[in-house]
């Protein structure tokens, strides 16, 4: 079972809430890739509270919206998808999975959009458009969600592989 790590998961939560409050691109922010990592490297538990913690916190200062069970379950299962990077961790899968996830939210916090907002005609055709205009704000998640990814998976990945040789050095007396 995998260790809840507190340090880390705290870091990671005020990562996210600082990202989503400075001003930014709509929809870059490291909530995604967070999740994404989370599912790879924490707890279940954990990886579906620290997505959830960071956009509660954090629309408690943005503020509230009706399609939040779209958007907070949108992260939800990303933090899910991160268990399945969990038994063959690769550069592809990484990047397959912040490509799912920034997908998965395209597409279901968009049906929320459509389902509740009542900004498009309840038809097939209302949806298309609802998805339509949904792709410039796509464009950026995907961008930002590649990039934190890459940040955070090639970040940790290169602080834990400097492990092991600073713990060698210190027991070697240097």
């Amino acid at each position: 079972m995998r260790q809840s790590r507190p340090w880390l998961v705290l870091g990671l939560i005020l990562l996210g809430i600082v990202a989503r409050l400075v001003p930014h691109p709509w929809n870059a922010t490291p909530v995604m890739a967070i999740a994404l990592f989370g599912g790879t490297y924490l707890s279940k538990r954990w990886s579906i509270i620290l997505p959830l913690a960071i956009v509660a916190l954090s629309d408690l200062l943005i503020g509230w919206h009706r399609t939040i069970p779209f958007t907070w379950g949108a992260f939800a299962l990303t933090g899910m998808l991160g268990w399945w990077l969990r038994r063959r961790l690769s550069a592809a899968r990484i990047l397959g999975g912040a490509l799912a996830g920034s997908l998965l939210f395209f597409l279901i916090s968009n049906f929320g959009v459509w389902v509740l907002e009542r900004l498009y005609p309840p038809t097939a055709a209302g949806l298309w458009a609802c998805y339509a205009a949904g792709i410039p704000f796509f464009r950026a998640t995907l961008l930002g969600d590649l990039v934190y990814t890459v940040a955070l998976f090639g970040g940790y990945a290169a602080a834990t592989a400097l492990r092991p040789a600073r713990e060698a050095a210190g027991q070697t007396g240097r």
